[in-house]
């Protein structure tokens, strides 16, 4: 079959979403229900447009499918060892990938750019890979503006210099660019940003 390459990117974005909207986990959000990995990647393209303008069709791509069928192999089916979650999060890297090269190829995509989608989903290049590190970038801006603060409500047992920890070595992960851009955020959640923006400006 032919496709013509105008409607491949939108083509490839509805079947990522299609194989998301499977997921069994659902999450509200602005009083409506939604698949979790389905709102996670609609979260993803929208935080990519606003972070960066022209982003590359094949970092559009990974944007979409950075979590695509995630419920699949959940954590439970690893040692809950530090060992174990490395092992489940190495595994996650290559089930999305796999996913994402599997519809990628049934839409006719170059070979070149499904192998460079699956290099930015598996973070293989991130420290020398401009595009890899804006994918890192968004995923964090992503957790701060939409899970960090249920990130702190699960895990209120925790000691505030802990989830400072945490919060750093996030941060660590994320370019000047976007260290920047969290200090003009007006999205954050209101009760954390306070904390988040100090800890940007004393660590960095």
């Amino acid at each position: 079959m032919n496709i013509s390459n105008s409607s491949k990117l939108d083509q490839a974005i509805e079947r990522f979403d299609a194989f998301n909207e499977a997921d069994p986990n659902l999450e509200v959000a602005d009083g409506m229900t939604y698949a979790k990995e389905l709102l996670y990647a609609q979260r993803m393209t929208a935080m990519l447009n606003r972070y960066t303008a022209n982003a590359s069709e094949a970092l559009q791509l990974a944007a979409r499918c950075q979590h695509i069928g995630r419920w699949k192999t959940p954590r439970t089916d690893y040692p809950m060892t530090k060992a174990g979650y490395h092992q489940w999060r190495n595994a996650l890297k290559t089930f999305h990938a796999d996913t994402a090269r599997s519809i990628l190829k049934e839409l006719e995509y170059d070979t070149s750019l499904i192998e460079r989608v699956c290099v930015l989903v598996k973070k293989e290049l991130l420290s020398t890979d401009r595009e890899a590190q804006t994918l890192e970038d968004v995923i964090v801006l992503v957790f701060l503006e939409h899970y960090l603060e249920q990130f702190v409500a699960t895990h209120s047992d925790y000691e505030e210099s802990k989830f400072i920890d945490i919060l750093v070595k996030s941060l660590r992960k994320t370019s000047k660019e976007a260290r920047q851009f969290i200090l003009t955020m007006t999205t954050l959640p209101t009760a954390l940003a306070p904390m988040v923006k100090k800890l940007v400006t004393e660590h960095f």
